[in-house]
């Protein structure tokens, strides 16, 4: 039980990655905070990881929209009701509007920055202080492929994520020696609501080579959600101490051993977003 006693907040848990990510701190011993916007859809969710819990394990929800600072505040409020208060996973995210840049509504591309960047700052906001007090804590923000390569036609999607890995890489430096980790994770192409809404927006508005990789996706059922759940579990608990600052894959990166790669974690780039010099690539310019 790699959770056994510790208390979880999960944002955007009533579906998808956040629902598989509940079940699996659920499964691990964990008290669990959900939330999410669709109050009904919540509470089914609360009901059915609640039916894995063993006597004495808490599993509470609380609708909240993770832009709203008084929703959020609200919502660390009622956290205080978990015996403690020791990981945060900020799931909750959108695409955003699907088109060219010039073309889509900045409306709709501001709702998404607000949702993807400032939601999962607010949330840092809030638990950090408790953090810093009990001197241990653990932060894990999903991000993902539209942090590390350009995503054309759902840009607010790729900058926000790209934004939020560059958000725990400055966290991780902040928190330096607090007994806090700070960590983003890249779960693999899901077959979630997400992967269904570039589906509907067609090749015109996402382009035809994402969609295609988007049908064919859809077709051969995409990275299962409990290997981006069972990573999480693995970044909020005991396992991951002293890893802090990276962009971890849950498919391609051997996450399972990075205890035993600390120290080369922590003195390198690895796993970090960074520039790419000419001599990176064997150039020598004047």
């Amino acid at each position: 039980m790699k959770l056994s006693g510790r208390g979880i907040v999960i944002t955007g848990a009533s579906q998808g990655l956040g629902k598989a990510i509940a079940n699996a701190c659920v499964s691990e011993g964990a008290h669990v905070l959900l939330c999410a916007r669709d109050a009904n859809l919540l509470e089914q969710t609360r009901l059915e990881v609640a039916s894995h819990a063993s006597p004495g394990q808490q599993v509470i929800a609380q609708p909240a929209d993770v832009r709203k600072r008084d929703d959020v505040r609200s919502l660390f409020e009622t956290a205080s009701r978990l015996p403690h208060i020791d990981g945060l996973v900020n799931n909750a995210g959108i695409y955003g509007p699907m088109g060219l840049l010039e073309e889509v509504s900045i409306e709709d591309w501001w709702r998404a920055i607000e949702t993807n960047l400032l939601g999962v700052v607010l949330g840092c906001r809030e638990v950090l202080p408790i953090f810093r007090r009990q001197g241990s804590g653990k932060i894990v923000i999903l991000s993902g492929g539209g942090a590390t390569a350009p995503l054309p036609r759902i840009s607010a999607y790729a900058a926000s994520k790209a934004a939020v890995v560059r958000l725990t890489e400055t966290l991780a430096e902040e928190t330096r020696g607090a007994g806090i980790d700070v960590n983003a994770i890249a779960p693999g192409a899901l077959n979630t609501r997400l992967l269904d809404e570039v589906l509907a927006g067609g090749p015109d508005k996402v382009g035809g080579i994402f969609y295609d990789r988007a049908r064919r996706q859809k077709e051969q059922g995409g990275t299962p959600l409990e290997r981006g759940a069972d990573l999480c579990v693995f970044l909020l608990s005991a396992d991951s101490d002293g890893i802090t600052g990276k962009l971890i894959s849950a498919v391609w990166d051997p996450w399972s051993d990075l205890q035993s790669h600390v120290t080369e974690l922590n003195r390198t780039d690895i796993y970090t977003l960074r520039r790419v010099v000419p001599e990176d690539r064997g150039l020598k310019w004047e």
